[in-house]
């Protein structure tokens, strides 16, 4: 596992010293040891190497990683560039082109995002191969409320975009009135026709951001070129 090394290792230092942690360490290091085990070692904790904590101007939660091959990479709804997209992504694209008019790019890799200050963050953070949920409940959800009460914590203006209840139960712990919190379906197929579609998340982030002087997200993610 690459350990958090930035701001972030302020605000959830004591996370790793907590027995909770103790558990989740010896249970994860174990189903990598004995099984397929999405994301890399390596990638688990790469939102938040992406996007340092002083540097978080908007967050979007998703749940567990991708559960198939070469999907997962410790950003949520993101894939490495050469996997197809994914259908949640493949949505939250559609949603981008009638909001903002990003053209549908080739690839899932949301990097660019996540270097403007959007957290990708998931609230699980590793999962087994082919099994959706298999690391729900273990203690991630533990560590992940920490860094959302971090965020909540912060006094300038932060745009929590929450798609789908799992994402919406969250919202009890953000209090700070600083904050701007939107929500909406998950854009998965079985419910992005429920609201998601014309929530517009990406124009009101934008406009939120703007009205305090934050530079808003270029939200394009570009062709990769052949």
């Amino acid at each position: 596992m690459a350990m958090i090394d930035n701001d972030w290792l302020d605000a959830l230092g004591g996370e790793f010293r907590k027995p909770y942690y103790k558990t989740l360490y010896q249970f994860v290091k174990e189903e990598y040891n004995t099984r397929q085990i999405f994301p890399p070692a390596d990638d688990i904790f790469n939102a938040f190497h992406f996007t340092p904590l002083s540097r978080v101007k908007v967050v979007i939660l998703g749940q567990d990683p991708y559960h198939e091959e070469g999907q997962a990479h410790g950003l949520c709804f993101s894939v490495k560039p050469g996997v197809e997209i994914p259908p949640s992504l493949v949505n939250i694209y559609k949603e981008l082109q009638d909001d903002l008019g990003c053209y549908i790019p080739d690839n899932g890799y949301l990097t660019k995002w996540a270097d403007q200050g959007v957290l990708l963050l998931n609230t699980v953070l590793t999962v087994r191969a082919h099994v959706a949920n298999s690391h729900q409940k273990k203690g991630w959800e533990e560590f992940t409320d920490a860094a959302i009460r971090a965020l909540n914590k912060q006094n300038r203006p932060i745009v929590f975009i929450l798609w789908g209840k799992p994402a919406q139960m969250k919202a009890e712990m953000l209090d700070n009135p600083n904050h701007l919190i939107l929500k909406a379906p998950h854009p998965s197929p079985l419910s992005a026709y429920r609201g998601f579609f014309g929530s517009k998340p990406f124009s009101k982030t934008n406009r939120f951001l703007t009205e305090h002087g934050i530079a808003p997200i270029d939200w394009q993610i570009e062709n990769i070129k052949k």
